[in-house]
This record gives C-alpha cells, structure tokens and sequence, in this order.
C-alpha cells in the first residue's frame, strides 16, 4: 500500500498580500518546531489557496528596474508591491488567479527541491490538460508554459517561486486562470523579456473561474504529492488555522480573517 501524507487545503477567497506572507511565515516556523519537538510531531502539511488583490511581488535575487511603475503609478493602478524572500523575479497577483502557498515538510516527501518544483509544474500541466490545453516546461525555466504552438512563442500560464527552511516550503504557484493580463505589462515578468504571459481562459474557449477549476487542481496534487486531502472553506478554513496556530500568530489571522471577501 503507498503511503499517505495529510494535508489539509484551506481556501480563503481574496486576502491582501502582506498579511499572508506573515501567515506564511508563522506557518513554516509551527511546522519546524513540531519537528524539532521531543517527541517529534508530524501535524498535516497545508496548502493555502487564494486570491490577492492587484499586488506585484520581487523575489530576493529579482532586480527593482523589473517594475515598470513608479510609486505613484502603483497608486494610480490601485496595486501594491513588496519585495519579499522567496525566489525568482517579480511577477503580479491579482483577481482570477489562482494561488497556491504549500507549507510542506519535505522531510516527509523528498529532501530534493527540483523535485518538488517539477512536482508543482507537473499538477498545473495535468489541470491544463483537463481543459484541452498542452501545458510544457522549458529548460531553465521555472513554472508552467504554453507554447511554442500556432498561437506564438513560449507563454507561461504559472509562475513558481519558494522559500524552503528545514525544509519546510512556504510561497508557492500563481496560475492564470482568468487574470487580467494588462497588469502583467507593468513588469518584466519574472525578468524574462523574450516571453509573454497567458491564462486558461485566453487557451481554451470554454468559460472557467478559479472556482471550477480548482477541484481539478486538487484533484491533480492528491496523485502527484499521494496527498490524503482534506479541504476547508471559509469559515472552517479559518477556525482551522486559528486552532492549528501558536497563540502568538493570530494577531495575523485577525488582519486577515475579517477582511476576506468571498470563498473562492
């Protein structure tokens, strides 16, 4: 019988950027001290799936020129920006695109980041495939890609950046699902200035939202993490997280909680 790791998929609708991020981080340092514990814990992983309002995000080894806005025109534009410490470059979060933050322990998967990544490209490529669209990797390219076809060059449909410590990740994947593309030309999106961005609405004809395509994803990360899922809405998702928590983490999940707009 193959082994089962728990996780549990708390979906929180649309929340601002950098009250997640600080989440986030809670989240990796409760993990790696349950594994630091004498006797060792192995609570469930967990994955956040969400929304941001208009935010544009710099990776540690990014370079600022990569936006394109000046601080008033981020104003204008009604986006904010943060350069934070995941990897990669900068890239845009925004409505309709679905994002994912795991916070796994791969001690309890595999001690190998590249396999993780290709993991994550892998669940993307099998929720394209559902809607008829070839979704492909590129050589030194990190995240998910459309292309080269009849339509054009190289496009990614999902950027990728993590942060790992003790193994435990945290940031995630960002998948264009019905994202306005527009904001993408603010950027030179993950540094890349050769290649363009697309989403799965734009690749298919079929109408989709991040609420429909969701199941699928899930559906597609159950069979290439051997994940024994549990998935939390809304208000569960949020009693989850504030009981899974140490009490000095929920000043966070207040500046969140009350702020999410819908249940995605």
């Amino acid at each position: 019988m193959v082994s089962t790791e728990p996780v549990v998929v708390c979906q929180l609708g649309q929340v601002p950027y950098a009250a997640t991020w600080t989440l986030q981080q809670h989240m990796q340092e409760a993990l790696i001290q349950a594994k630091r514990a004498t006797p060792r814990r192995s609570p469930p992983h967990v994955l956040l799936l969400l929304e941001h309002p208009h935010t544009y995000t710099l990776g540690k080894s990014g370079q600022a020129d990569h936006l394109l806005l000046s601080e008033a025109a981020l104003d204008a534009l009604g986006a904010t920006f943060h350069h934070i410490d995941r990897g990669g470059d900068i890239t845009y979060h925004g409505p309709g695109q679905l994002v994912g933050y795991p916070l796994f322990d791969l001690d309890r998967f595999s001690t190998d980041l590249g396999w993780y990544l290709r993991t994550l490209e892998e669940v993307v490529i099998r929720t394209c495939a559902d809607y008829g669209v070839t979704g492909t990797r590129v050589d030194g390219r990190t995240g998910t890609w459309i292309g080269p076809d009849a339509h054009g060059p190289e496009r990614k449909i999902c950027a990728m950046g993590v942060r790992c410590s003790r193994w435990v990740t945290m940031h995630g994947f960002a998948f264009n699902v019905t994202t306005n593309l527009d904001y993408f030309d603010h950027i030179v999106p993950c540094g890349i200035r050769d290649r363009g961005v697309t989403s799965l609405d734009v690749e298919q004809p079929d109408a989709v939202s991040v609420d429909t395509v969701t199941p699928a994803l899930l559906r597609h990360l159950v069979a290439t993490f051997q994940a024994d899922l549990t998935h939390l809405q809304g208000a569960d998702a949020w009693a989850y997280l504030r009981n899974w928590l140490p009490q000095t983490a929920h000043a966070s999940l207040n500046t969140l909680a009350p702020t999410h707009a819908k249940s995605s």
